[in-house]
This record gives C-alpha cells, sequence and structure tokens, in this order.
C-alpha cells in the first residue's frame, strides 16, 4: 500500500454553513457529516473567496482569487492554461476523480456568443448531434482529472454521465429530463416524479461508492487518490424525491430573526431596485424577495435535500472504513456558497452583504492531524484549500502551481486556536443579463465589509460578534473603524490583483 495520503473531498452546491445539526441547527438533522464533524475539525469562520459557483469552484481548485485565474462570473470558463493542484496530484502519482458536479465550464446556452465552446453545456449534451463531440473531451484529463463521471443541473433537470446511468435504469425518466430542460430555474419549487434510487444525488452516492471499490479491488495498482465527490444539491430548484420530500413540515420552520428586514432592502441604494425588479422575469437566478409562506416551504425543501446528502455521505464513509481506506483517507466536507434562506426576507444568492452566502460549511478530518471534535473560530478561505492539501500531501513547493494566493492552514488543523490570517478578501463581479455589478468584501475576525463600485460614500460594516444577524450598519456611526477597514481592504486588494499573462520579456 502506498504511504502516500488519500483524500475525499465532499462538496455541496449552495449550502450554508449553519444547514448542519452540529453547527447548532435546531430542526435539520445531519448525523453522518455531524460523525465526521466528531472525528475531525469544523470551522466555523470559513468564506468563499467568491459567492457563486465557477468563480469559487474555481479559485478551490487554483488557490487564487478570481480576477487571478479569470473565471470571474458564471459564463467565463476557467482556462485550462491556469495551473491546479489537481493536476499536480496528477502528475505527482495521485489517481484522479471527479463525479458530480464540476461546473468548470457553463451550463447553460450563452446570450452573449454561441461560438464559445463548453464541454459542460447541457443543450449540447443532450443534443444527438452534438452530444458525441463534447463527450470526446472527458476522454483525456479534464482539469486535472483522469476519470469524470459529470452531472450538469440542478435538482432532477440533470444531463452528463447522470442521463447514460439513468438510461439504464429507467429510460422514461431521460425522457421527460430532456423535455423539461428549458424549465431550469423557471419553478423554484416542486415535487419530482424521480424516485429517490434514480435522483442525481443517489448517483453521486452509487458511483462515488463504486470507485472506492474499484480501489480496493488493485484496479489502480499502489495509487494514492483524490475523489471529488460533488453533489448538485442543494442547489434550488428545490425537489428532493420520495421520503425526503416531505421530511421537514413548513409549519416547523423558524425564519431568521431578520426576516421582516426587507423594506429596509428595497431601499438599498445598490441592490434594491435589482430585487424589486430581478434582471430576467420568471427565472429564479439571483436574490429576490419572498414571503414567509415560501420562504418556509423553500427551507422545508431544502432540509429534505441536505438530509438526502447526508445519508449518501454516510454510506461513503462507511464504505471508506470498510473498504479499510480510512486511517489513510484525509476528508474534507464543504461547499462552493451559501443561500439567503430568508435572511432580510430574501432568498436564493448573490449582490448583497449578508452572512448567510458567504459563510460556507468547511470540516476538515485528517489523520494523525485534527483532533476529535475539535471547533475553530479562526478565518479561513476558499484559496486555502489547494495549499493546504499539497502542503498536507507532502508534495514539494517547487511542484506545486506557482502562483497561488491562499495560505497553508494546517497550524490551524493542528491546534484550532491558532491563526494563520487575519482577514478574508471576497470578490464578487456580476455579469449576467445585461447586469454589471461589481463587490468587494473583507472579513476580519470582529467585522465584515462590503463596498460597491459606483457608490462611494455608502457600503456596509457589520459586527460579527455582537449582530450576528446584520441589523445595524456601522458604515455612517463608526466613521473611525470605518476608514480603517477601507485602507486594509484596499492594500489587500491591491496584493490580490493578477499578473497574468506573465512578462516574458526584458525591457
Amino acid at each position: 500500500m502506498s504511504n502516500k495520503m488519500n483524500v475525499l473531498f465532499i462538496i455541496t452546491d449552495q449550502q450554508r454553513a449553519d444547514h448542519l445539526s452540529c453547527a447548532g441547527n435546531p430542526i435539520l438533522k445531519t448525523p453522518n457529516i455531524d460523525r465526521l464533524a466528531l472525528e475531525g475539525m469544523r470551522f466555523t469562520s470559513a468564506f468563499c473567496a467568491n459567492p457563486i459557483c465557477t468563480p469559487n469552484r474555481a479559485s478551490i481548485l487554483t488557490g487564487m482569487y478570481p480576477n487571478m485565474h479569470g473565471s470571474r462570473s458564471n459564463g467565463i470558463n476557467l482556462s485550462e492554461d491556469v495551473p491546479i493542484f489537481t493536476e499536480t496530484l496528477r502528475k505527482r502519482g495521485w489517481h484522479t476523480v471527479a463525479i458530480g458536479k464540476l461546473h468548470h465550464n457553463f451550463f447553460h446556452d450563452p446570450h452573449f456568443d454561441e461560438t464559445v465552446y463548453s464541454a459542460e453545456r447541457i443543450s449540447h449534451w443532450i443534443s444527438p448531434k452534438k452530444e458525441s463531440s463534447v463527450r470526446k473531451r472527458f476522454k483525456k484529463p479534464y482539469y486535472g482529472y483522469e476519470e469524470v463521471e459529470i452531472v450538469l443541473g440542478h435538482g432532477d433537470l440533470c444531463a452528463g454521465h447522470y442521463l447514460d446511468w439513468l438510461e439504464e435504469r429507467n429510460p422514461g425518466h431521460t425522457k421527460s429530463i430532456k423535455e423539461r430542460m428549458e424549465q431550469a430555474f423557471k419553478d423554484l419549487i416542486y415535487e419530482t416524479n424521480l424516485p429517490e434510487e434514480l435522483y442525481q444525488t443517489s448517483y453521486v452516492t452509487e458511483r462515488s461508492i463504486a470507485f472506492l471499490e474499484r480501489k480496493a479491488k488493485g484496479e489502480y495498482g499502489d495509487k494514492p487518490f483524490f475523489l471529488f465527490c460533488s453533489y448538485p444539491d442543494p442547489h434550488h430548484p428545490m425537489c428532493p424525491p420520495g421520503r425526503f420530500s416531505d421530511m421537514y413540515k413548513p409549519e416547523d420552520i423558524e425564519l431568521p430573526p431578520s426576516f421582516n428586514d426587507l423594506e429596509n432592502v428595497n431601499k438599498h441604494p445598490y441592490f434594491g431596485n435589482i430585487v424589486m425588479n430581478p434582471p430576467l422575469k420568471g427565472v429564479h437566478l439571483l436574490q429576490r424577495s419572498t414571503t414567509e409562506q415560501e420562504a418556509r416551504r423553500f427551507i422545508a425543501k431544502t432540509y429534505g435535500a441536505i438530509s438526502m446528502i447526508d445519508e449518501g455521505v454516510g454510506k461513503i464513509l462507511s464504505a471508506l472504513e470498510k473498504l479499510g481506506m480510512a486511517d489513510n483517507t484525509i476528508v474534507i466536507y464543504t461547499s462552493d456558497h451559501g443561500d439567503l434562506m430568508g435572511d432580510h426576507g430574501l432568498i436564493l444568492k448573490g449582490l448583497s452583504p449578508f452572512n448567510g452566502v458567504l459563510n460556507v460549511p468547511m470540516i476538515w478530518k485528517v489523520p494523525g492531524v485534527t483532533k476529535p471534535d475539535s471547533i475553530s473560530d479562526s478565518l479561513m478561505s476558499s484559496i486555502d484549500f489547494a495549499p493546504t492539501l499539497l502542503k498536507l500531501l507532502r508534495v514539494s513547493s517547487r511542484h506545486q502551481p506557482p502562483d497561488m494566493q491562499g495560505v497553508n492552514i494546517t497550524p490551524v488543523l493542528k491546534d484550532p486556536t491558532a491563526e494563520v490570517r487575519n482577514f478574508c478578501l471576497i470578490e464578487e463581479d456580476e455579469e449576467i443579463f445585461g447586469l454589471k455589478a461589481r463587490l468587494r468584501y473583507l472579513v476580519t475576525n470582529e467585522y465584515k465589509m462590503t463596498v460597491y463600485l459606483g457608490l462611494r460614500d455608502y457600503g456596509e460594516i457589520y459586527d460579527r460578534k455582537n449582530d450576528p444577524h446584520e441589523l445595524n450598519n456601522l458604515w455612517f456611526k463608526e466613521p473611525q473603524l470605518r476608514q480603517k477597514l477601507i485602507e486594509k481592504l484596499f492594500y489587500e486588494n491591491l496584493e490580490a490583483q493578477s499578473r497574468y499573462p506573465k512578462r516574458v520579456a526584458q525591457g
């Protein structure tokens, strides 16, 4: 057996940090993820580098801020010229596998340039004329992954290799999904006719276990593995199948204390008009206002989707133990970003200063490093994954991607009270359906500040410890604090700016 450690990296889509029972959620039950937290370390102050899918997933892969790797908004593919840690692992002897959602290329048809290629474009995967060409892209390493079994989409409207699996089991469902694909993001909450065993969460769980079983049989020789297990849920639409659909009752849901703050949100000088007049009517993409009834139902369905994921995580962790790999495998659980889930009367994501979208779940179990049932309040960013994993896996710095901007959080994994960073910088550049927005966030141990391009005399500063529901904006109330945080943001943002393309000539 190789003495190099394996990695099981489990990621969900659009899950808040407080949507785990181990994080104090009083209604949602996640016993299997809780068990992972009991065996490792849970972070309370982990933040995305960008609160949108593609940019933050690219930041995880590259260890860079979005302005550096270039994939700053959904719809902008991650360039394959940018160094990524999965390719480093592949070249250093790890067998790299991705199962589920990747989102390194765009999913849906662009409204700007039809010539832009995407290997993850759903319409091509379901087109008899174009399907074969996109499939060929996965016959060689794809963003460092030697094996890819991809899921494209969300809820029960998914394509990719998942549809091959579904076709073998029930061709009727495959036909129905293809016919309904144009409804993606038009219905926010509904009941699916897919049974649990055919839903995409079950696919990701089953195929991840199948890989572990192949590994245990010796099909990959002595190679250690990096398994990226990526669940498309609980991203909307909310349609968990079977018993998970009504596992939680809307009337039992507790709405956040800030729920009735929508009147103030509508007056917001930057995004208030966007909330009241979404960029694309009838399509649920960015944050919007909600009613109490809808919010309760939306959260209840979200809890059901997370409970289904939790059950899948339990099966994967049990397989890891049964196959004798648990003692030599780093296990990580996280999400790419969160969701407002009723905060300030809003749901979904994007263009807001509020914590629910920015703070992500984060659990690490590192054999021989993390202590059981440890909790850290130390700051961590999505750009820290790559340098930390490469350090833990003992990949020498000369073999690592050259321009990573994250920090190695191994000292925190050893001691939850250690601090390796005193801020998190978050970038958001939204370019969708005519909307062009730019926000920057600075998170420190005590405060979180948001500033907006084009709005020089307004921003938000919230006291993270004394105002957890973010109802008391200190921007105008504490000018000295504002000046101090703006100065820090300026210099940290300056440090983070891209130096790509590289200079190749002198003079």
